[in-house]
Order: C-alpha cells, then structure tokens, then sequence
C-alpha cells in the first residue's frame, strides 16, 4: 500500500470513528432491552404506572443524538454527498422509530416500561397503586422463570387469630410449673400451616393514632370477656361496635395519667431521663399508653392467657407490645437497656426462685434506672385481708424482695401506698461478696437460654463517682449522640465514624422511601417494625410521635447491636426469623426488611418468612424490602401467590447499584371470601 492509499485509509478511519461509537451505543442499548425482556415475558403483569421510556423511543433519542452530531462536523470534498445521504438515512430512522415508540407507549403496543428514573418521577401517594419496574429487576437470577408461581390459600376461619409459638392447644401440652407451658413453644416442621391467616369479616383500618390509644373497631378482636372481668378495673368497655379504653388499670382504676404523675413525683420522667420503660404483666398496656404523652416508650409483655387478647388490644391501640412471660427463659432483651422496669399486680413472684426474676431484670437495666412494684406484696399491713392472704406470707414475700434489692444494688426511694420505688445505683463496688455472680461474657446470649439466679455484674469504672457502662444522654439528645458502647470500642467492628456515616446512608434511605410511598409520614402507620434493625438508624430517621418502631435483632446477625439500639432511645428485641414472632396476626403497618432474606439465605425457607410477614401484617399495610436483585426476584415471586402487588425499582443511586428496592402492600381480604390468592 502507498502513502497516498494509506493516508486515505487513515483519513476513513478518523470519520467513520464517530459513527461507530454511536453503533456501539445502541447495541449495548439493544442488548440491555433484549436482555430485559426476555425476563420480563415470564414474569406477573402488573398496574399500569407512569410509563417511561420504551426501546424504541430509547433508540430513536439516541439516533437523533446521532444525527446532531455528525450534521455539525464539517465535510469537504466528496465527503459531502456521502454525509448528506447519511443524514437523510438516519432521519428517516430516527422518525421511524419515533412514531413506533410514540404507537407502543399509547397502549396498543407492547412497550417497556422501565423504570430509568424511578425515585425522580414517581408519585405514590396511593400506596395501593404499585406498578412500577425496575432496569436490574429481573436479570442475572437463577430463577426458572417458566415455573408456575405457587398459590397460597387462605387459613380455616378459625386461625384468625393464630399465633404459632403460642398456640393454647399446644400449650397445655407443657408441664405449668414456673409458667413453662406460656413460654414459647413452635410447631414443627410438619406441622406448619403453609397458607395465609384471614382477617376477621368486618376487619377495618384501625383509627389514627391518638384516637386509637382510647377506641377499638370490635370488628378487629371481638373478644368481650376481658369487659366483663375487669369491668371495676376500668380496662376496657364495650360500646356500640367499639372497644372504649378509659385508661384504667388493676392498680390505677381511676386512670394512668394519675398514677403516672405518682411516678414522677419520685421518677425524672419529664426531663429525657426516662426514655424506655418494661412492663412486664402488662394488661392492654394503658400504661404504655398514656406514657407517651411524656415522650416515654414502653415495650410491654403479657402471656397469651385467659386475658384473651390483652396483647392484641394493645397493638391495636398502637402501643408496642409482645406476647411474653417471665418464666424459664431469659428475656429477649440485652443487658443495660432499659431505663425503668414496672409491674402492675403482675403476678410474678419476685421473691421465689431465689430471687432469679429480680435478677433477670436487673440484668435488662442500665445502671441509674428504676424498678417499680405496684401491688402485693407492698402495704401487706393494710391490704392482706382484702388481697385474702396470710400476713405470714406476705411478710415473708416482702422481705425476700427487699434483701433481694439489696444484693442487686437496688436503693429503695420510695413507697407510697402500695407503689414501691428503688433506684439502681450507677455503680457497685461495696457488693455484698454473697452474691453469686454471672459470666458478663454471656450477659447478651439470651435466645432460648435457661434463665439463672446469679447477678449479672457491672462494667469497670475508673472511680467510685463514675457511671457504670457510661452516662446516657437525655431522650432525645441520645437518639443520635454517639453510643458509649461505640465510644469504648465494646461493639466489634462499629466505629465512631462508621455509626456516623450509617445515620447519614439511612437518613438518605428513608427519604427515598418517602418519595416511594408518601403515606409514611402521614400518620397512616402507626405500628412499625424493623426485622433487621442493624444500628437503629432507620428507625431513628422515622422518629415522630405519629409512630414507634419495634427493632429486631435477628439472633444470627453477623453483629449485636440491639444494646446500641436501646441506648438510642428506641426499643427492640431479639428474634430468629426462622420461627414465628410473638404477636398477633395483623399488628404491624408497616414492615421494613433488609438483607433479612440475604442474611437467612441456607438458614431456613423464604416462604416460611413470608407467610409470618402475611400474617403479621394488617390488611393493606405496606412492606419495603431492600435487598440484592436476584434475591428480591425470588420474593417477588413468591408473594405473587400471596395476593401482594408489588414493585421493584431502582437503588436511590441509581440503576447501576446492585441493590434494589421492592414495595409491596397487602390488600384487604377477609374470612369467607373466595377471592383469587394470586396477584396475576
């Protein structure tokens, strides 16, 4: 070849370079629709939603981009006619395509709809109306996509009110003794009930909180027996066809707000200094309740017993509550945690057992908190005939809880009546050397471990003046100070500026929700759980009085960090998502999953997990998961066959994260009803 065939040669290179990046782009745009939609072909159709753009408008934008860029390079020469013709040839196309993306996206077409800017464009403020796609949603899975969707069918009517790990029938088969047959029993594998739990005909929306606190739909647990037994108490009324809650509790019949203010005339509840509070034997939890109103929060348990539904009535007023019992098993609860522990005539007998339920909540409270006993034994002078027990015993019953106190560190600050206030001192160093003392290292192990009578030792501190596991800020400056359990380093791999950056990534999360789903911040869901609650941080970016959050530590969480979480300010409570959780069906709004299905991968089946999340979630409540891709294919399948609509979209930063979001809503359905379970 010669210089002037080779310069030529050159010269054709140098243009046609232009023309072929362009190729390029539109095969790489041509391979990621193809792609796309071949696994969008099996997969459930859903609502139509704000379309965006389909290939062919795609391909169009970019021969247009094309055509502007080729039309501004000057030509000379012979150039000129070739490049003329070019343009018209990629006019013609680029028209071409405009008209046949403008025919798809008009509805007679079969157009894509991906969802390039989801977060951008999206209004959901009717969370019902999911409908949108997502670029990653379905690729790269090892799914068969060809297989049919499984359908779930609805529970007999008479699992309306199932709870798994607390079945009454299965209960009474363990022995009574020191409430073994109230703790949690799970069925086994075969006999798991693999459909969906109904709501009761008549089901409806619960009211808004703070209606809620004071009124029930009857409709929602129709159960009046607790009227009738507690009806002098002023637990709970029924009137029309609703449940009317004056406040009023076994020891404070005249209403909590009153007795609360009993308690604070000992108790900094006023200040922040009192944030979380247990309430073991809990009723329907109007102390909880009404302990809002000082921007205090309560996770209260009670058995599931011949209460009927004292549990559910507190979640269904909004209040956070478990089905719980103190009996063999320690609490799901970290050490130091709580800010004050309370028992209402709650019948646990604190001075049996060598004293091991005073030791096992001590063990749950931080140094500086408080512990109150309303009831008997207290005032035993002036109340055993009415109580219609023996001096003896009750005497006895009282001297063991106070030499109990003592061993623990406790100071007695008050007795009024029959209310009994001690205060746990903020450090221990003149210990009486009788106590038998716990292993600390074992003081957060706690999953389905036998309850011990040892006390549960203070951390170190370098002076006698100085607050053991370190001072707590006010409520709610604590909710995103830094935790001194970051500060000294006892959290394995959490650093100061790693808790930092986590705040900052789930305030970020959060508002990406919100622009999803605007009914979060409306006051629509109340009761809002966590299944893997991590540093608390998306919990504390929800923060408002409109709602609570119940954050759960999966008990094979690769880190611990519930203790953090309740140094925060917030609750939570240990849980293995391979079994049932300790509620109700339909007591949450709102659930939030991430990584929950990564995290358990191997661990135990998806669908178990998602049939518990069916049944603890409220008809027409919402769920966000967050998740790999090929994980959130796989739920999405599945609850295709739960009734679920869903949508999957994009990672608030953009397409090319691997991590996607997928929103979904349960509808209403009820007992009785022949509807189709499949979302298709």
């Amino acid at each position: 070849m010669n210089d002037s065939q080779q310069a030529k040669r050159n010269t054709y290179q140098i243009e046609q370079a232009p023309s072929l990046a362009w190729i390029r782009k539109i095969e790489a745009l041509l391979r990621q629709f193809d792609s796309r939609s071949s696994v969008s072909a099996n997969t459930s159709e859903e609502i139509r939603g704000p379309e965006t753009p389909s290939l062919s408008v795609a391909v169009s934008s970019l021969l247009c981009q094309y055509l502007y860029t080729m039309g501004t390079k000057g030509n000379t020469g012979d150039n000129k006619t070739r490049s003329s013709v070019s343009i018209f040839i990629v006019l013609g196309l680029c028209c071409f395509f405009y008209l046949l993306g403008t025919w798809q996206r008009s509805g007679f077409g079969k157009g894509d709809r991906i969802a390039v800017e989801i977060t951008k464009q999206t209004d959901c403020s009717i969370i019902s109306d999911l409908n949108f796609e997502t670029h990653h949603g379905e690729a790269g899975t090892t799914i068969d996509l060809n297989s049919e969707i499984k359908v779930f069918k609805p529970c007999d009517d008479k699992y309306i009110d199932y709870t798994p790990c607390q079945d009454q029938s299965r209960a009474m088969t363990f022995p009574r003794e020191n409430m073994i047959y109230r703790e949690r029993h799970c069925p086994p594998e075969e006999d798991k009930l693999h459909c969906l739990v109904p709501a009761p005909k008549g089901y409806v929306t619960p009211f808004l909180w703070p209606k809620s606190r004071d009124y029930v739909p009857y409709a929602n647990a129709p159960y009046k027996s607790l009227t009738v037994e507690k009806a002098v108490q002023n637990w709970i009324q029924y009137e029309g066809n609703v449940f009317r809650f004056p406040g009023g509790g076994t020891q404070f019949p005249h209403g909590a707000d009153a007795y609360i203010d009993q308690l604070a005339s000992v108790i900094p509840m006023d200040n922040g200094t009192v944030r979380t509070v247990l309430d073991t034997g809990c009723g329907v939890a109007s102390l909880g309740a009404y302990l809002f109103k000082k921007n205090v929060i309560a996770m209260s348990f009670a058995p599931r017993d011949s209460h009927e539904a004292q549990v559910q009535f507190a979640l269904e007023r909004g209040v956070p509550a478990v089905i719980g019992v103190l009996g063999t098993i320690k609490l799901p609860y970290p050490s130091r945690s709580f800010d004050m522990a309370h028992c209402s005539r709650c019948l646990i007998p604190w001075g049996a057992n060598g004293g091991k339920y005073m030791m096992e909540v001590d063990r749950v409270l931080r140094p500086g908190s408080y512990w109150i006993l309303s009831g008997p034994p207290i005032n035993w002078e002036n109340n055993y005939q009415a109580w219609q027990r023996p001096k003896e015993e009750l005497r006895e019953e009282q001297a063991k809880i106070e030499e109990t106190a003592k061993l623990l560190c406790w100071e007695k600050k008050s007795q009024m009546g029959e209310i009994a206030i001690w205060r746990k001192k903020e450090n221990c160093q003149d210990r009486n050397s009788a106590a038998t003392m716990c292993d600390p290292e074992y003081a957060n192990d706690v999953w389905y471990k036998e309850m011990e009578a040892c006390v549960t030792p203070y951390s170190e501190t370098s002076g006698s003046n100085k607050v053991s596991g370190g001072e707590w800020m006010p409520f709610p400056s604590r909710l995103n100070a830094v935790p001194f359990r970051i500060q000294s380093g006892s959290v394995p791999g959490v650093s100061i500026e790693s808790y930092k950056e986590d705040n900052k990534s789930w305030l970020k999360h959060v508002k990406a929700y919100k622009r999803v789903n605007k009914l979060i911040d409306s006051g629509r869901y109340r009761n809002i759980m966590d299944m893997n609650a991590g540093l608390g941080s998306f919990a504390a970016a929800l923060e408002s009085p409109k709602l609570w959050v119940m954050n759960v530590m999966p008990t094979i969480a690769r880190k611990d960090t519930l203790g953090v979480i309740f140094e925060r300010g917030l609750i939570g409570i240990y849980h293995d998502w391979c079994e049932a959780f300790s509620t109700y069906p339909r007591t949450y709004d709102l659930i939030h999953a991430y990584g929950v299905f990564s995290l358990y991968i191997n661990k135990c089946n998806a669908e178990d997990i998602l049939l518990e999340m069916d049944r603890i979630l409220r008809p027409e409540g919402a769920v966000v998961f967050r998740d790999e891709a090929d994980v959130l294919v796989k739920v999405k399948r599945i609850v295709s066959g739960m009734r679920w609509k869903t949508k999957m979209v994009d990672h608030e930063d953009g397409p090319l994260e691997t991590e996607k979001l997928l929103f979904a809503v349960k509808p209403y359905w009820v007992a009785g009803e022949n509807n189709s379970t499949s979302s298709q």
